[in-house]
């Protein structure tokens, strides 16, 4: 058997922040609001190990159950801190995957055995150790028939699951599968103690993380309590309080007056207050955050190709991005840009009012009346936009803003809707467009037959290779239009170390951040 590289592959998900940086073509703008490293954390010992670090985060998540409810929600606050896969991601190093509950991972020249190794003393909050036996149960869970998991079936290569001894983990696949990885860093991926009783989670856990749950009082803030028992590099303070404050004024004007430590999704165009502080610092971060517009592909007329270019065409991704404070960078296609595949796309359907046209009455698609749903936490700035884009096309567009809990049942579930705009925050989530029966009601043989190919391929090159081409046909087919890829924006407070800086929408690394006493 060889030792195998920790490696990024792919999954899928939902939802995210505002937005941060500027830029136009497929690479952020150097120049923009915010400052790419953090100072160096001072020393342990000039930190309280007592504090309590208050976050200011957008989206509440509705359950806190991972094995049951969508939505990057859930994954921003529980992973890595309450609970752990065998494997998990270092946002700080580009999402590369690291070792969790297990130390390491062999696998064979086949590529169909992966054998892991647990780490020593791993245990869950309850006390209990971390043995194979709960390893091979939680994933058989995901793997059952009837399953609510969101996410198995990016684990559907699993042929079996088996723990030789207490300590090892092997998981043999049916083909190769350069996604399992990632897949295993994910919710899908979690470890849970055996025989646990799912429906219970929604308010209550037993993970094995860093941090153990608290309290949560729904509509305001979710707190988590340091794990003083966790084997692990400890978290450096006792408490972190979640506060959900999903209007961008008063998050400026909690975190200007002491109330929040650290204001993450931070909007660009409310920064003054923060620039040229020197009681705060304003961070900028990568993401992989897609904007997009979703066209039902799946309903007439926006199932004819030539309507969804024309509103591709319609649209100016420049004065959309400065209207929301330069906060953006044009992408073109559904990879971005540190994901494998990604290319610049953005010279397919660029911005010609006049064409888009002239494309919808080529089409004999006149008076076309379309509606947007967006989920209220998105700026009103985008929608209106929108609106004045499409006009100058000839298409009248009416914004629907909603919670997203009903953007959740009527677009994501129902597929009741003409256009939709929501972040699609997940990395490595361009399977999406390989999955007929998801939201976008895109469909698309070849597409599916290159990304099932690129899930079993050889070497990471062919892989990559066979993504790009997946990307390409999708923006060529516009199955879907990709308005901008954020940055993220973060605010932090004077004494404050250790913020999360990168990736913020999907993941967030409570465990570093530090309080100087």
């Amino acid at each position: 058997m060889r030792r195998s590289a920790l490696r990024i592959a792919a999954v899928l998900a939902l939802a995210g922040p505002v937005l941060a940086a500027c830029g136009s073509g497929g690479t952020p703008n150097p120049t923009a609001n915010g400052a790419n490293t953090q100072a160096p954390a001072p020393a342990d010992s000039a930190l309280d190990p007592n504090a309590t670090a208050r976050v200011r985060l957008v989206l509440e998540p509705t359950s806190l159950n991972l094995t049951t409810t969508a939505g990057v929600a859930l994954e921003q606050v529980l992973l890595d801190n309450v609970y752990q896969g065998l494997l998990g991601v270092d946002t700080n190093a580009d999402n590369k995957i690291v070792p969790a509950l297990a130390s390491g991972f062999e696998t064979s020249p086949d590529g169909l055995t992966y054998t892991f190794h647990l780490t020593p003393g791993a245990a869950f909050h309850d006390g209990s150790p971390v043995t194979a036996e709960d390893a091979v149960w939680s994933l058989q869970q995901v793997l059952a028939p009837g399953s609510k998991q969101p996410n198995a079936k990016t684990l559907a290569s699993i042929a079996g699951v088996a723990a030789p001894d207490p300590a090892t983990v092997v998981i043999t696949l049916k083909q190769r599968d350069t996604n399992l990885t990632w897949a295993l860093t994910q919710r899908q991926g979690v470890i849970y103690k055996k025989g646990t009783d799912f429906a219970r989670l929604d308010t209550t856990e037993n993970g094995t993380g860093p941090f153990k749950l608290d309290g949560w009082q729904r509509g305001s803030a979710i707190t988590l309590v340091r794990n003083d028992a966790y084997k692990g590099a400890k978290a450096k303070v006792a408490k972190v309080v979640l506060s959900y404050i999903p209007d961008r004024n008063a998050a400026n004007n909690a975190q200007a007056t002491g109330q929040t430590d650290i204001e993450t999704a931070a909007e660009a165009t409310l920064l003054q207050p923060f620039t040229g502080n020197d009681r705060f610092t304003v961070l900028r971060g990568t993401t992989t955050d897609k904007y997009t517009l979703a066209i039902n592909n799946a309903k007439a007329p926006l199932n004819n190709p030539a309507v969804r270019h024309a509103i591709r065409r319609a649209i100016d991704k420049d004065a959309l991005i400065k209207s929301l404070g330069g906060a953006g960078v044009r992408l073109g296609g559904p990879i971005p840009t540190s994901d494998p595949g990604y290319q610049d796309l953005t010279t397919i359907d660029p911005h010609d009012a006049a064409a888009a046209k002239k494309a919808l009455a080529d089409a004999g698609v006149t008076d076309l009346k379309l509606t947007l749903k967006i989920p209220n936490i998105y700026p009103a700035a985008i929608g209106d936009v929108l609106v004045s884009n499409l006009k100058d096309a000839g298409i009248e567009l009416t914004v629907k803003q909603q919670e997203f809990t009903a953007w959740l049942s009527e677009v994501y579930t129902a597929r009741d809707y003409d256009l939709s705009l929501v972040n699609h925050a997940e990395p490595h989530d361009v399977g999406n467009f390989a999955t007929p029966g998801y939201y976008f009601g895109y469909d698309n043989a070849q597409v599916r037959e290159w990304y099932a190919q690129a899930v079993a391929a050889p070497d990471e090159r062919t892989r990559t290779d066979l993504l790009a081409k997946v990307g390409r046909q999708v923006a060529e087919d516009a199955g879907a239009d990709w308005l901008y890829q954020a940055q993220t924006l973060t605010v932090v407070r004077k004494g404050v170390s250790g913020a999360p800086q990168h990736h913020t929408s999907s993941r967030l690394d409570l465990a570093r951040i530090g309080i100087t006493k």
